[in-house]
């Protein structure tokens, strides 16, 4: 098998000044037609502009109200659990919501895994389908920062990495929200309440939100001496939150609180509770990381964690139409989600002891 070969790179206003001889503001000049360079030099550099393949950026175009761009996004989950998980809808209402405002359109694309979604950059780079990306879901030892770094495609991903910040980019923002300051305020109201027996139903292991949910929950119950504090991981289905569910509650010492980390995951957990015949919050305290028509629909209505999602995608969306006005990149820190108590938390059926002995156990 040969080696991947690397994709040439586009060329530049600066590779047509030095080949044509002349500044890139007489390039630039040049190729916008305007004023301040003889018509012999316009003439050189469009000649050198054509035998360099060089094109007009789509996206400076738009910005100044000339044409029309695309900014991508594509999605690395599984398909079938996209279609009723409302975090997305929301945050690509508010991406589109930004925008529209300045003519950009939006591709959007859902594959399989994380190769996949590599090579959609690579063909969208190639065929100049895209000017910038919005990229989600950090993981660990991520590669499509790099990529993108390499391709010379402006980003901005949507959420911290996993572990300390990676090296600074020309063009790749980040904007991330404080999921372990979350996940404590979830805790924090739970031990209040008197729960010491709880159950995480998390996302996808691979993603690096998912991984510093489940760290803050064993250091949390590391510091309080909860014994039984645990994460499991699912694909974030309605399916898989109910099957997590019906083992947690079948177990030797079942969780008296469980904490899911989407609102499909938690109204799937409220059916699991009813089959069983137990009651929310009486038997069972139930928590939904985010915060929907469906947490505020359900009976009882659920104690969530909320944010104003569509605006967090509208700052996504505009920090990257920066990126593409030529503003330097940025990590910034969103507002954190706040947990809203509801109904579907109460304290425990049976007194605990304030604190057990031992460490927690552990993730599946």
């Amino acid at each position: 098998m040969g080696m991947r070969r690397t994709p040439p790179r586009r060329p530049t206003i600066k590779d047509i000044a030095r080949r044509a001889g002349v500044s890139e503001s007489a390039v630039s000049f040049a190729l916008n037609g305007r004023p301040g360079v003889s018509e012999a030099t316009r003439e050189r550099v469009r000649r050198v502009a054509e035998q360099l393949g060089w094109q007009p950026s789509t996206a400076a175009r738009a910005l100044s109200g000339e044409g029309a761009a695309t900014v991508g996004l594509v999605l690395a989950r599984p398909a079938r659990t996209l279609g009723v998980e409302s975090f997305f809808l929301q945050l690509v209402s508010g991406v589109q919501e930004a925008l529209a405002a300045r003519r950009f359109g939006l591709l959007f694309q859902v594959v399989e895994d994380l190769g996949a979604e590599c090579a959609v950059y690579r063909r969208w780079w190639a065929e100049r389908r895209v000017d910038g990306l919005l990229v989600v879901d950090p993981r660990a030892e991520d590669p499509r920062p790099g990529l993108l770094d390499e391709l010379g495609l402006p980003a901005v991903v949507v959420g911290a990495p996993d572990g300390p910040p990676g090296p600074p980019y020309a063009a790749i923002s980040t904007l991330w929200a404080d999921d372990t300051a979350a996940m404590t305020s979830v805790i924090d109201h739970l031990h209040t309440l008197g729960h010491r027996r709880i159950t995480h139903i998390a996302g996808l292991p691979e993603l690096a939100h998912t991984r510093r949910r489940m760290a803050c929950l064993r250091a949390e119950a590391a510091r309080r001496e909860l014994p039984d504090v645990r994460s499991v991981t699912t694909d974030y289905s309605d399916a898989q939150g109910a099957e997590a569910t019906r083992r947690a509650l079948s177990g030797p010492r079942p969780p008296t609180a469980i904490v899911y980390d989407n609102d499909v995951m938690a109204v799937a957990g409220l059916a699991v509770a009813a089959e069983r015949g137990l009651s929310v919050p009486a038997d069972v305290s139930v928590v939904a990381w985010d915060d929907s028509a469906l947490c505020r629909n359900t009976h009882p209505a659920l104690t969530s964690l909320t944010r104003d999602t569509p605006a967090f995608g509208r700052r996504a969306a505009e920090h990257l139409l920066s990126l593409l006005n030529g503003a330097p990149p940025h990590r910034i820190q969103d507002t954190t989600p706040t947990l809203l108590p509801r109904a579907s938390t109460a304290p425990p059926p049976h007194s605990e002891s304030p604190a057990g002995s031992g460490t927690p156990q552990g993730e599946t």
